[in-house]
Parts: structure tokens; C-alpha cells; sequence
């Protein structure tokens, strides 16, 4: 059942929550965190729908703040939609109009789960500083997406400036199933990797962390190279035996080669955001695998620069 609350306060609505968890003989009291999103109308629909579906996996509390005209007066209109309806968790839409949009922080507060963890979320262009941001201010995890802002290498490379722990984006969590490949494939012996390139589509930043991270790991020079896609298409590690490679031209499979041994097919899909968000969700420390992979980016950007 879904609840709506048309110019409504959070007095209201935190009146309505509780009536809707008595309903149901429990509701929040069986959630493991809050996620916060703060998003558009645009983005509101796809947002919901990967929260719904990570939550199928993290029962949680999902408190969508959609801005809208914030040149209308201050109202909020919301929309609740009790356990059952679209997934384990209680999800509340609000939407906020006027200043409040710039207030979000003071809205969401009444509505986060007592003594549970708080995840802030945006699904398309978030703040440069995430941890200053009044809503990531509130949140133990922040994640963002450099790869929906119009310039997403800048917008990476700007809010890795800024990183503090607790910070992750989704263009790194992407990288998962392709680190782990790498490392697998390494496993075995493979003598010294003196050199690796990364190959992917234009303005991926998803390829710029795969090779820091590359680059900080393996202490040896990485070459980013420029293909049509879609996504990252190629991994290849020089080593003193011979070539370790990772190609992927039609973004779900993909060919690992090693010198000495015949090619395997490995699958390897590109991920939407709720596998993404999923996997985020599992931890609540600092992420220090991304933070050593994202203070290496600057300095191997300034690097790539200075050859041209």
C-alpha cells in the first residue's frame, strides 16, 4: 500500500510511519541502515528501483529527496510506501520545494532509523565535497557516481581531492569484477609485470582507477589507451614471461589470455546500479583500497599529462 501526503511536515509523516509499522508488527524495526538519496525527478524512478532491489539484500529505510522548483514556496509532498510494496524496507519519497531543497538535512533527520547506520546516496551529479555536503554530513558511507556528472574524470578527480573516509563512488565499485579477475589470473606464477595498459571508451573514470590502482599495486608504469567501447574492453599486463590479458568487446564476456595456456572464456557483464549499490552496502567502514587507488589517481593523471 502506498500512503501520500500531500503539503505535509515531518511531524506528519513521522506520525504516519509509526502508525504504518504498528500496522505491520514491526517494519523498521527489522532495518539494518538508512539510505538517503538525493536526486531530481528525472533521476527519482531508477534511484528507487536499484535501492529496492539492494535492499532485497540490506533491509533498509529509503528516504528519496527529489528537489524540485526551489523557486516555489517551501512545501513537501510525500509519498510512503509501507514493507511489501516495493521490497523488505519502508520507502519515503519526498519531495521539496522551494528552500527546503537546500535544507534537506533538517527534513531527513526526524525520519532516519533510531541507532541504525546512515548511507547517503546520489544517483547523478553529487557534491564535490560529499563529506561537508549538509545530507553526507549525517551518513557514515557516501557514495557517489562520477560517471553521470557532464565531465566525469574532472568530477572524479575534484571530489578524490576531497576524500575522506567513508567516501566511495560507483565508478570504483564497477571495477570489482574486474579486479578480481586480475588477481586470480596472478595468482599463479606469472614473473615481474613490467608494464600494463587500460583500455576503454573516452572519458571513463572507471579506467582511471582501474590503472592508479594498477599503477599503485604493481609499481609499474600503466599506459591508458582509447577504444570505442563500450566501457573498459581491455586489461593487458607485460610481464617477464609473456602477456597476461583481459578483453571484453561486447561488455558481458570476456577472453582471458596467459602465455603457455589456452584462451578462457570468463563472464563478465558490465553492472547496473543496484549490484553496484549492493555491494557498497556490505560494509559501513572506510573503503582503504579505494582511498590508496584514489590518492594514486592525481598524481598518475599529472604523470600521463606530462608525457602528452
Amino acid at each position: 500500500m502506498t500512503l501520500y501526503l500531500p503539503r505535509t511536515t515531518t511531524s506528519q509523516i513521522t506520525e504516519a510511519l509509526m502508525s504504518e509499522r504498528l500496522s505491520v508488527g514491526g517494519g523498521a524495526m527489522n532495518m539494518v541502515l538508512t539510505l538517503v538519496i538525493v536526486t531530481d525527478e528525472a533521476d527519482h524512478y531508477d534511484a528507487v528501483r536499484a535501492a529496492t532491489e539492494a535492499g532485497r539484500e540490506h533491509p533498509s529505510r529509503v528516504v528519496a529527496l527529489i528537489r524540485r522548483d526551489p523557486d516555489a514556496e517551501p512545501a513537501i509532498d510525500a509519498e510512503i510506501r509501507r514493507p511489501g510494496t516495493s521490497g523488505p524496507g519502508e520507502a519515503v519519497l519526498l519531495r521539496l520545494y522551494g528552500p527546503l531543497g537546500e535544507h534537506a538535512d533538517s527534513v531527513v533527520t526526524p525520519l532516519l532509523v533510531p541507532d541504525a547506520p546512515v548511507v547517503a546516496w546520489w544517483p547523478g551529479a553529487g557534491p564535490l565535497n560529499p563529506a561537508a555536503d549538509p545530507v553526507g554530513r549525517l551518513a557514515q558511507r557516501r557514495i557517489t557516481d562520477a560517471l553521470r556528472a557532464p565531465d566525469p574524470l574532472r568530477d572524479l578527480v575534484e571530489r578524490v581531492a576531497h576524500y575522506r573516509p567513508g567516501d566511495t563512488d560507483l565508478t570504483w565499485t564497477r571495477l570489482t569484477p574486474w579486479r578480481s579477475l586480475l588477481a586470480s589470473a596472478m595468482d599463479q606464477p606469472c614473473g615481474w609485470v613490467n608494464s600494463a595498459r587500460v583500455t576503454a571508451e573516452a572519458h571513463y573514470p572507471s579506467a582511471e582507477l582501474l590503472a592508479a590502482w594498477l599503477s599503485d599495486r604493481l609499481e609499474a608504469p600503466v599506459e591508458r589507451a582509447v577504444s570505442h567501447g563500450p566501457g573498459l574492453t581491455e586489461v593487458r599486463l607485460t610481464t617477464s614471461e609473456g602477456d597476461i590479458a583481459v578483453s571484453r568487446v561486447d561488455g558481458r564476456v570476456a577472453t582471458l589470455s596467459r602465455f603457455g595456456q589456452p584462451d578462457q572464456t570468463v563472464a563478465l557483464a558490465r553492472r547496473g546500479a543496484a549490484l553496484a549499490l549492493a555491494e557498497e552496502l556490505r560494509r559501513l567502514d572506510a573503503d582503504e583500497t579505494y582511498e590508496s587507488a584514489a590518492h594514486h589517481l592525481g598524481p598518475l593523471l599529472a604523470e600521463s599529462g606530462a608525457r602528452g
